[in-house]
């Protein structure tokens, strides 16, 4: 039960809480108080997880409040590398004095895949997450993406000889993940590129594994046709066990009994 001074009070501070939450979303603050310089700010989060970019943001607004000077934020971004530590890839930061209107505008790259990445000797190695722009980042950017819902489904994972992540495989393998409609990227489980440079893709259709040779060229179009022929065999409720692509000119289809 709660008492009638209970109920009044409550009354008194509802309101007070659904306007400090809806400062909260919308990023409005004050800066400088004490110089009786409200000065407000708005923060677009883009695709980014909101704890990785809030904490930038106050880091920004603090080297803001110094001078006032957009030029002094810019230059902490790029010299603290603040775009790298927080996960961003494209950031705008404007400032309308009139308004003493702050506005931040993120956006973050797109996670494809797990990757193991191992150093000199290949006695050590690390894992990595690769993003849509070809980078790689720390796993941590995965957690805060699952934290928050922003990522609800598994990532493959790259699997590479020891010391074969060079420039241009990476560049090769993030072009053909991204360009994929990410219904059909659900379906991947891993990707394997062996000694040779050839590209063998592990789907999961309907908890089945299925195995795609890809060869060591034209991925592209041979993608292409991939997607099609398990959009068909889908269609058709049947699951390869094998797939051979490697001669792009030539489709081999087969199929396992116990499935």
């Amino acid at each position: 039960m709660i008492d009638q001074p209970s109920k009044i009070r409550l009354i008194l501070i509802a309101p007070v809480v659904l306007l400090f939450l809806f400062m909260v979303e919308e990023g409005v603050t004050s800066i400088g108080a004490s110089k009786r310089q409200e000065v407000k700010y708005r923060t677009s989060f883009g695709q980014c997880p909101s704890r990785a970019a809030g904490t930038l943001t106050l880091q920004l607004i603090k080297s803001f409040e110094k001078n006032k000077s957009l030029k002094d934020v810019k230059t902490k971004i790029v010299k603290d590398k603040l775009d790298e530590k927080h996960f961003i890839s494209s950031y705008k930061v404007k400032y309308d004095p009139l308004k003493k209107y702050l506005h931040f505008q993120y956006d973050c790259p797109e996670p494809l895949m797990k990757v193991q990445i191992y150093k000199e000797g290949g006695l050590e190695s690390y894992e990595a997450i690769l993003v849509d722009n070809g980078k790689l980042f720390d796993p941590t950017y995965e957690v805060l993406l699952r934290t928050e819902n922003k990522l609800t489904y598994d990532l493959p994972f790259l699997a590479l000889p020891v010391g074969e992540m060079d420039e241009k495989i990476q560049k090769d393998i993030t072009k053909l993940v991204s360009g994929m409609p990410l219904k059909f990227r659900k379906k991947l489980a891993e990707v394997i590129i062996n000694e040779d440079k050839e590209l063998t893709i592990i789907l999961s259709l309907n908890n089945h594994p299925s195995s795609v040779f890809m060869g060591i060229d034209e991925w592209p179009l041979k993608m292409t046709k991939l997607e099609k022929i398990v959009n068909y065999m889908e269609l058709q409720k049947k699951i390869p066990a094998i797939i051979n692509l490697t001669n792009s000119k030539k489709v081999v289809v087969k199929f396992n009994d116990k499935f």
